[in-house]
């Protein structure tokens, strides 16, 4: 996995964000929509993709993901999925992600990732070097 360094990806992921924002608001007009994940994080390094987290009420959580996935986005199999989380990703080939999850979840543990790292440009160093360090550890099964 090739890591890019933030000037290398981030103003092309936040226009990415800002167009996907206003999309997510035309179908769900009362979500939280953040943008998350590395690309959201001043000098993260990062594989140049892009994670959108859209909050939504829990009951409303289905159908919201229903009407998501009108904007060209599919359930990623083989990922954590409960009546509070469901992840999307894009079917168009763009390296974009939604995190939809239930307002005021365990799942808004994204939001406190991120804001951590914002506030702390030595937690950023750290996350780099372990991102970095990690490149070629994952092996993947075939069992």
């Amino acid at each position: 996995m090739k890591f890019y360094r933030a000037e290398e990806y981030q103003v092309s992921c936040e226009e990415q964000f800002q167009r996907y924002h206003r999309e997510i608001l035309t179908l769900l007009p009362d979500a939280v929509i953040e943008h998350i994940g590395a690309s959201s994080i001043p000098m993260a390094v990062s594989k140049g993709d892009l994670d959108i987290l859209v909050g939504v009420d829990g009951a409303e959580l289905e159908e919201a993901v229903k009407l998501l996935t009108t904007l060209g986005f599919q359930e990623k199999a083989d990922t954590l999925r409960t009546p509070e989380l469901c992840m999307l990703e894009a079917t168009s080939g763009e390296d974009v992600a939604f995190q939809v999850v239930a307002n005021d979840s365990e799942f808004e543990c994204f939001l406190d990732f991120r804001d951590k790292l914002r506030e702390n440009s030595s937690l950023v160093q750290e996350y780099n070097e372990l991102k970095i360090s990690c490149t070629g550890c994952l092996k993947m099964s075939t069992a």
